[in-house]
């Protein structure tokens, strides 16, 4: 899979960030508007910009951004190794979006979090595997996360939905040092706003032969990069560097478009940080 963010996007996303005009950045890259502008559309380099000035005058870190330049990837991941973990990856125009499901298997019990575009191939391993539906969990509620939560609640109406939201109802809000069990695995989350106000991180642990906590991230942090700074840009990168990159290394950090990755790799690899 790919990174959800080219190194264009990444650079116009950190131009944004920075409140860096397309002339300024140009002048520090050692290109022409037209040449920043085609970059930024397609993340194809024609002509290698001055990583070393464009980085810190966009805020970013100059060796991580060329790194992603140079085709760096995490490396891959398998949910296969936390039992029981499936991620699953729905289209729309112009768009894909990663939900995930995770379950007890020796209960059977499941939870959910985000809907993808089409909660069908939700629904459809949750019967396979003879699963009851008890947990949805909700990221953030950007319609690509939330799209399919009609049909899951139409096919599992008592299971119960978990929201960041101000607006939600009361009873699927979350609450401070909430904790939810699912049969052995355990639950928390960390409110991780800036890309969206009710952005939460969902940290699952208490996994079988000890692999490593899951945090389900949403669009907070990309491989290699993050999500738009809708509400703030400050607040959504201290956000990530307080909730998210302070998880233990081995973290598993499951984004909501693009591939999986880690605690780790983001420390080392990501030029926002």
């Amino acid at each position: 899979m790919n990174l959800e963010d080219h190194i264009g996007d990444i650079i116009r996303k950190a131009r944004a960030m920075s409140s860096i005009t397309p002339a300024a950045a140009a002048k520090a890259a050692g290109l022409s508007e037209a040449e920043l502008s085609q970059l930024e559309k397609s993340g194809i380099i024609e002509k290698k910009p001055n990583f070393a000035a464009l980085a810190p005058l966009i805020g970013l870190n100059a060796g991580k951004l060329e790194r992603i330049a140079g085709g760096w990837l995490p490396q891959p991941q398998d949910p296969a190794n936390w039992r029981e973990l499936r991620m699953f990856t729905t289209a729309g125009e112009d768009i894909t979006v990663n939900n995930y499901l995770v379950w007890d298997e020796v209960q059977r019990d499941a939870a959910v979090f985000d809907t993808g575009l089409d909660a069908q191939p939700t629904l459809d391993t949750i019967a396979r595997e003879g699963l009851t539906l008890r947990h949805i969990f909700i990221t953030h509620s950007h319609y690509d996360h939330v799209e399919g939560l009609t049909k899951l609640r139409e096919a599992w109406p008592k299971a119960r939905v978990h929201s960041g939201s101000k607006n939600a109802p009361v009873e699927q809000r979350n609450k401070t040092a909430e904790i939810t069990h699912l049969g052995g695995l355990r639950i928390t989350h960390r409110d991780t706003p800036g890309h969206a106000e009710d952005g939460v991180t969902y940290i699952i642990g208490n996994w079988q032969e000890d692999s490593p906590h899951v945090a389900v991230v949403g669009d907070t942090i990309f491989s290699g990069s993050m999500g738009t700074g809708n509400q703030s840009w400050d607040l959504a990168r201290q956000k990530i560097r307080d909730e998210i990159l302070t998880l233990p290394a081995s973290t598993l950090l499951c984004p909501g478009h693009g591939p999986l990755t880690t605690a780790a790799e983001e420390k080392e690899n990501n030029p926002f940080f």
